[in-house]
């Protein structure tokens, strides 16, 4: 090869590579380009598909319409064991229940006597949609702790059972088990079991709620 051949492939041999590269680089960018609407719409469904989750989420449903039948106010009768053994008490009182939070929980407020003395209690309770079950906390008076459970509706017994835990004074965190039968649209009936250090479930509490009229 002469030198004039080996002078011109010098000179073409990078104008060749400039010239592949552009090709490429706009090639890329046009591919990148064509990607970019398809990503942006992507994006956007899985945002659309999020946004009607939580939608569902927040929206109550058929599992709240279980509660509307404790929404009104109360009288009630509460009987509780000290011991298995032990004879029962008694104490009566009244009680609010409402919708809130746009009817996705109801609170429960209730006022009366217990161990001689005034008490006074809160609670509230909601379905959540997602888990799939019914939670509930309570406080009052009586303690400083909060009573926290969670459980299910059974339709075919029209009652709402739930499983949590409390605060003992002396025997530190123990187990219960409420259940809340729904009777009659004017009548439902909470009874509470508490599982022992022996593991054995004993009925602590009952508490009679009464529509007022």
């Amino acid at each position: 090869m002469s030198t004039i051949q080996n002078f011109f492939r010098l000179l073409l041999v990078p104008a060749f590579v400039v010239l592949v590269s552009a090709g490429a680089g706009t090639s890329i960018a046009s591919a990148q380009d064509n990607a970019e609407p398809a990503k942006t719409e992507a994006m956007d469904k899985m945002k659309q598909e999020m946004m009607q989750k939580w939608q569902e989420y927040a929206t109550p449903g058929e599992g709240h319409k279980v509660l509307e039948s404790m929404v009104g106010n109360w009288d009630y009768v509460v009987t509780w064991w000290e011991t298995p053994e032990s004879e029962p008490q008694k104490s009566t009182g009244t009680s609010e229940v409402k919708w809130i939070m746009g009817g996705r929980f109801i609170e429960q407020s209730a006022k009366g006597m217990a161990m001689g003395q005034e008490f006074e209690g809160m609670g509230m309770m909601g379905y959540d949609n997602e888990a799939k079950e019914y939670t509930g906390v309570w406080i009052d008076n009586m303690g400083t702790g909060m009573m926290i459970g969670s459980g299910t509706y059974d339709p075919a017994t029209k009652s709402l059972a739930e499983k949590g835990t409390f605060s003992c004074p002396g025997e530190g965190e123990k187990a219960f088990r409420g259940v809340t039968t729904m009777v009659s649209a004017d009548k439902h009936v909470y009874e509470m079991y508490v599982t022992g250090k022996d593991g054995k479930e004993t009925r602590m509490m009952e508490i009679v709620y009464t529509r007022k009229k």
